[in-house]
């Protein structure tokens, strides 16, 4: 069961001491509470106390990586079953099939596209993230891995057969560590032992979520911790609701044996591209922790990526870009000079369209804390006496050769407090409606 504030309160030192950045011992266990502070930020408290928290507070689906450096992803770390709960935090990777029937070229094309296929959305990189290596025989899963990453070393799943191809595959690997799948009940007590040896995580398959809880349990007691589950269902309707059960037996029961990620192959639910796309949504929606994909094709891949993004974004926290001064097109000391709020919404249509009117500008983004212009007026945030020492502090004045800036016309209010606070400059209120962006612009004059 989770621990609550006042749980997690009557563990702690009572200091009050303010070394973990809140002010009293109180409000940090609130915190740790909500998932919204790490125990690590008190330096007061004691191993015992470290280890009681940690164990309770852990997840009920277990995080980890899989695969190493930048292009690690995580898996798990899942706490509610529906977002608006709270969030959900690890976002689905997006993993490609090569096979040990496809040739080089096929296999080079594949591993490519996971990095041709990214895409820059409200200031979040879009990309698929895994490459999954198929060789039932095994005979040619090492050589496969080799082929892989000296194409890109990316995160890795491997499917065989073969205990022994799987062992080769992960020692291929080095420390890129990648999953090793199908371990069944025939396979188990080999699997466990390659598992704890390489340190791999281990990819879990029966025929139903009851018998891989008694698999998972097995392997737990071996002492296994990294896993990913796969109930086998290629049946779009039962897979979904195997999917759906074992999330809330991992939330709602706190089963541990099924509180890992799932593994999901719509690239063997559907021999048509479309019908596997909507397989994959699917899952990206309910509970899928890898989805496995035949190929990958921007038309496909951009829509599932979109889509897991808007489901991964916390409903809490608005998307904000960073404050700053901001280059559309090549700017010289006599473009335009516009400003707007950091609501990272606001910013891609704004940016976009003064791309689309081809009048190079300079574009300065204040932090609103992620609200939008009149959001960010009302609370403050949007203000002339903000705005003001932000555009002297911002070095945009060593850039251009006039003081001449636009404010967006919903924040024409603020004009005239705007040039009290920006003595010789002149605030121009530009249009209310970003698609009038491009005709103003080209009846731009700095002087």
């Amino acid at each position: 069961m989770a621990l609550t504030g006042i749980d997690i309160f009557k563990r702690l030192p009572k200091t009050n001491c303010g070394d973990c950045g809140v002010p009293t011992c109180l409000a940090f266990a609130m915190a740790l509470a909500a998932g919204k502070a790490d125990l690590e930020k008190c330096p007061h408290v004691s191993d015992e106390t470290k280890e009681a928290l940690g164990a309770a507070s852990a997840p009920p689906i277990r995080p980890f990586k899989i695969g190493v450096g930048d292009d690690a992803v995580a898996v798990g770390g899942e706490t509610v079953e529906f977002r608006h709960e709270k969030t959900f935090v690890a976002p689905t990777p997006i993993a490609v099939l090569v096979s040990a029937d496809d040739d080089d070229a096929v296999i080079e094309a594949k591993v490519k596209q996971l990095d041709d296929l990214q895409f820059d959305r409200v200031g979040v990189i879009l990309k698929p993230n895994i490459v999954a290596i198929k060789d039932p025989a095994g005979d040619k899963l090492a050589d496969l891995v080799a082929k892989v990453q000296g194409i890109k070393k990316a995160p890795l799943i491997l499917i065989s057969d073969s205990v022994d191809a799987l062992k080769a595959g992960a020692a291929a690997a080095g420390d890129n560590k990648p999953v090793l799948y199908p371990v069944t009940a025939d396979n188990a007590d080999a699997m466990a032992e390659i598992g704890k040896e390489t340190g791999c995580p281990l990819g879990l398959k029966a025929d139903s979520y009851d018998a891989l809880s008694e698999l998972a349990e097995k392997l737990i007691k071996a002492g296994i911790k990294d896993m990913l589950l796969d109930t086998g269902a290629r049946d779009l309707k039962q897979a979904f609701q195997d999917s759906v059960a074992i999330r809330r037996f991992a939330l709602r029961a706190e089963h541990r044996p099924l509180g890992f990620p799932t593994l999901t192959f719509p690239c063997e639910m559907s021999d048509d591209p479309i019908m596997e796309a909507m397989i994959a949504a699917t899952f990206i929606s309910k509970y899928g922790g890898i989805i496995v994909l035949s190929d990958l094709k921007g038309e496909v891949v951009f829509p599932l990526m979109l889509a897991r993004l808007n489901i991964f974004t916390d409903p809490q926290r608005p998307m904000a870009t960073s404050e700053g001064i901001y280059e559309i097109g090549k700017p010289t000391e006599k473009s335009p000079l516009l400003i707007t709020s950091n609501f990272s919404l606001t910013y891609f249509i704004v940016s976009g369209e003064i791309e689309a009117s081809r009048v190079d500008s300079w574009l300065l983004i204040k932090d609103t804390e992620g609200l939008s212009v009149l959001t960010g007026w009302a609370a403050g945030k949007f203000v002339a006496d903000a705005i003001g020492p932000f555009v002297k502090k911002s070095g945009i004045e060593d850039k251009i050769a006039h003081k001449k800036i636009v404010i967006p016309g919903f924040a024409a209010q603020i004009s005239g407090e705007l040039e009290e606070e920006l003595p010789g400059w002149e605030v121009i209120i530009g249009p209310r409606e970003a698609s009038h962006i491009a005709a103003f612009l080209k009846g731009w004059a700095p002087d």
